[in-house]
């Protein structure tokens, strides 16, 4: 109980005594009911400045904690990105799906991180195995490895990923990731963290120096056509899967026809049952 409820209380227990010692007759009862209106008024008016103020501090608190901002448009996600690495000092994470980027869209990337990380801010970058294939991104590579950044690949990960000094990370709100969340919730941002760590653990490095497709193939392939059993068993569709993999539709019937091929499948109905069966242990 708080001191002015106190007091309220105590006010109302003396009026409710002094009534009693009070004379009874009309006067003496219309003057204790006044008494007693007023008390209560009083007290009415000292709770509802307190409910008052108890909700204004509760929605500066809320304000002030508020670490979860939507970002509304392409341009609006650059530029609280470019501000967010403005500030870097320690690490920079990204995570970037879907296969191959465009040349300047890497070009672009190369000059946003460039300044920090000649300034010798850690990044490390994780990509897909399709991207080994791209003569864009082995170039954007080989230029941020000369500064020590490392990259990975997987066959396939999580969305759109960017952290930065553990305090700041960037995640797509919509499939067409033209709605961006900028997240500084500390507990959400090290759950974030940890996901990219587990996938980053399970990826290859990505090769230093030039492969011939042949080679890359031979490196990513067997990982990709697995994946592709995985998701084919679980009954996605041509289209999620291409994109979880980061490969056009057309490449992927291409996998999947080379896949029946090695299996005796005549069918597409025949080599699920034949994937399902076998767990995918094939050897690809």
């Amino acid at each position: 109980m708080t001191s002015t409820e106190q007091q309220n209380k105590d006010m109302l227990g003396r009026f409710e005594s002094e009534t009693a010692t009070r004379q009874e007759g009309p006067e003496g009862a219309l003057r204790s009911i006044a008494e007693r209106l007023d008390a209560l008024s009083r007290l009415t008016t000292d709770h509802l400045i307190d409910i008052n103020s108890t909700k204004k501090s509760m929605s500066a608190s809320i304000s002030e904690e508020s670490h979860i901002e939507y970002l509304h448009g392409l341009d609006a996600i650059s530029s609280a990105i470019d501000d967010a690495l403005t500030g870097a000092q320690q690490e920079i994470l990204t995570a970037q799906p879907d296969g191959p980027r465009p040349g300047q869209v890497l070009d672009n990337a190369l000059e946003s991180v460039r300044p920090h990380i000649e300034a010798g801010v850690t990044m490390r970058t994780l990509y897909q195995h399709t991207t080994r294939f791209d003569e864009a991104t082995k170039n954007y590579v080989r230029t941020v490895t000369d500064y020590g950044v490392k990259v990975r690949t997987l066959a396939e990960f999580f969305d759109r990923l960017i952290i930065i000094d553990d305090s700041v990370a960037f995640i797509s709100a919509n499939e067409s990731r033209t709605v961006g969340l900028a997240i500084r919730e500390p507990a959400i941002v090290r759950f974030l963290k940890d996901t990219f760590e587990r996938s980053w653990d399970r990826a290859k490095s990505f090769p230093f120096v030039p492969l011939h497709a042949a080679k890359a193939a031979d490196d990513v392939i067997p990982s990709l056509r697995e994946s592709i059993s995985r998701l084919l068993i679980g009954g996605y569709s041509d289209k999620l899967i291409a994109r979880r993999l980061g490969i056009s539709e057309r490449s992927l019937q291409g996998h999947i026809a080379a896949m029946k091929q090695q299996l005796g499948a005549n069918t597409r109905l025949q080599l699920g049952y034949l994937l399902g069966r076998d767990e995918t242990t094939l050897v690809l």
